[in-house]
Formats: structure tokens, sequence, C-alpha cells
């Protein structure tokens, strides 16, 4: 197995500070965190989507993602279930037949931004942070590859880079915290044709929501999901069948995740402690393992070119043996051929001779 080298020395940095996070993550889990006062976040109205995808179609140009094979306005691609992946942080999916529904709905899936990230808490070299603004960040600096993220998301959102095999990264939704550090609002949001995205402070979206179901209580469920859902999110959704019906887990209860997670990440400390001296001694014994590879792979080559030098020569000498002895058969032809010719020539003379001797004078 080969370790790059800022693989390596990001394990070690990650380790040095393992005391500190080991604690921080611990002390987390002992109370609710509210959320920010100012907090941003998004309600998404599942009765007003129409399933266009360009929300989806915004999301990759603003955060530059690959482009899809397929076109954002081929909806062909809503007859199936989709998930977010490495290359694509929003996706939209449709469902039929819904019981009470008079047609197809439409939800659309992206990080929800939790208040207290399950991701965060189960990472121990802090490369997700819950910002003020209600993001949910990722910084690949620190990141080792773990992929405790994925596995603790009870949503199922992070995703990672297995096509890239020296710089992979986990992959998910920003919240477009760029375009929200300059008073932008994200992209999704921003091009949506239907409204069915409002964005703002996640303390007056939860008015909104109540507002609206207040208003029209044949319309909407009596239930904000993300309010209190694993803690609270900061995407908020509202709809008018059971969530349940758009694909969205009921199971989750409202215990925020750093609670759920404490008991194991009390432990991270003793085990961080410890991964300066194991990395060590799995880099040592990786090197080793190259260094042998190495020395094995060269001393093959230069037993296979010592074979081929002498299979080279035996053939050459071979070779020219055969040639002498074809030089010298020819050379023994051609004599052998020139005193047959000469003893040939001087019977011819004899006989010349002999024969005018019989001539009468």
């Amino acid at each position: 197995m080969s370790i790059s080298r800022r693989r390596f020395l990001g394990w070690l940095s990650a380790a040095g500070a393992g005391t500190t996070l080991g604690r921080s993550a611990h002390a987390a889990g002992g109370t609710h965190f509210t959320g920010y006062p100012d907090s941003l976040g998004v309600l998404f109205d599942a009765t007003r989507c129409i399933g266009c995808r360009k929300c989806e179609e915004a999301c990759n140009k603003v955060n530059e993602l690959p482009a899809p094979q397929k076109p954002f306005s081929d909806l062909a691609v809503l007859e199936g279930r989709r998930r977010t992946d490495a290359k694509t942080y929003t996706v939209v999916n449709r469902y039929e037949n819904v019981p009470g529904a008079k047609g197809p709905l439409y939800r659309k899936i992206q990080c929800n931004h939790c208040l207290e990230p399950a991701c965060a808490s189960a990472c121990f070299v802090r490369a997700f942070a819950k910002n003020s603004n209600g993001a949910v960040t990722y910084d690949e600096s620190v990141c080792v590859g773990c992929r405790y993220c994925m596995i603790a998301c009870p949503f199922e959102i992070p995703t990672y880079e297995y096509d890239k095999a020296f710089t992979p990264r986990i992959m998910k939704c920003t919240f477009c915290h760029p375009r929200l550090l300059k008073g932008q609002l994200p992209g999704c949001v921003e091009i949506c044709p239907a409204e069915a995205l409002t964005f703002g402070k996640r303390r007056n979206l939860l008015k909104i929501a109540r507002e609206r179901i207040e208003l029209f209580p044949g319309r909407y469920l009596d239930h904000i999901y993300g309010e209190t859902e694993m803690g609270g999110t900061a995407w908020l959704t509202i709809s008018g069948v059971p969530f349940r019906e758009l694909g969205m887990r009921e199971d989750l209860g409202t215990t925020p995740a750093p609670e759920l997670t404490k008991g194991a990440l009390s432990v991270v400390p003793v085990v961080a402690s410890m991964w300066p001296v194991l990395l060590t001694g799995v880099y040592a014994i990786s090197q080793r393992r190259e260094k042998i590879a190495r020395e094995e792979q060269a001393a093959a080559v230069a037993e296979a070119v010592a074979k081929a030098q002498a299979e080279a020569k035996a053939k050459h000498t071979e070779a020219m043996a055969k040639a002498e002895k074809d030089k010298k058969a020819a050379i023994d032809r051609e004599v052998k051929k020139a005193l047959d010719e000469a003893a040939k020539a001087k019977a011819q003379e004899s006989a010349a001779a002999a024969a005018a001797d019989k001539k009468p004078s």
C-alpha cells in the first residue's frame, strides 16, 4: 500500500490535535445547541415544486461542477430515484401515485445543514464546521479520508470522490457559502421559477411556514420538517402529504447528533493520541515494503537482462559458427567446381591433341 506524503502528514497533524478535538466533541454533546440567532435557511414548499430541474442546473453552474451526461432539460431522469453524488450537490426526485395527491409530487434533495451536524460531530479533525450563517462547510486540507461523516449523516448526503486516487474529497452542498458571504442568494433559490424555495433567517422561515399551514390547513400537514428533526436543520420542508411519501425519514427523532455520539467520541482522544506512533509504524512498514519491492524488481530486471544477454551471445556464437561453416562449405564447393572445370578442360585439350596426332601428314 502506498501512502502519499500529503495524506501522511495530514494524519499526523490530525493525531497531534487528538486530545483537544476529543474534549470539544464530548463537551458539545452535553448541551443542545438551538442555532445561531441570525442563522439563515431555506424553506422548501413541496406543493409548489414543478420538477423543472432549474435548481440542479444553477447548482452545477455556481459550484463549477462537471456537466452531466444528459442536459438538465431532459426530464426523463425523473423516472428513477436519484441521490446526490460527488459531482451533483442537489437532485430533484418525482413521486407518482401518492395517496391524496392530484398528480406527481417533487422533492429537492441536498445537504440540510443541520444545527448540530452529525458529520461535524463524527469528524475528529474538524474538517466540517457549522457557520453562523447556517452553512456547514468542509475543509479538505485537514480531512484524513476516514468517511465517518458519510456513515454518521442520517440523510445520506456526504459523498466521496472515489475516482480521484490521490486527492479525494468529501463532496456535498455548501449552501453556496461563498455567495452568502457576498450577500447573494444560493443559486438554487435565485433561479427557482415556482418560488418553491424561500431564503431568509431560519426563525422567519418558521413563521412563514406556520402562516401557510394556518391559512391553508387543507393544503399542508401541520408539521415543519427540519424544525426539530435531529435537533433541527437549516433547510425546512412543508408538504401536503406525509413526508415518508416523499422519501423522507420520519424515524429520526429530535435528539441532535452530538448527543447520540458523545459516548463514542469520548474515546477519540485516547485513540488519536496513539496515532503518531501507529501511523509512523504504518508508514515505515509501507516504505520498507516499497523498498523491498523496488529491490526485488531491480533484481528481477537485472536477471532478465543477464539472461537475455547470455541467450543473445549464445545465438550470436551459434550464428557465427554456422556462418563460418557455410562459408567453408561454399569455398569448398567453389574449389571443387574450379578443379572439375580445370580437369574437364585439360581432358578436352588432351583429346584434341590426340586427334591431331592421328591425322595423316
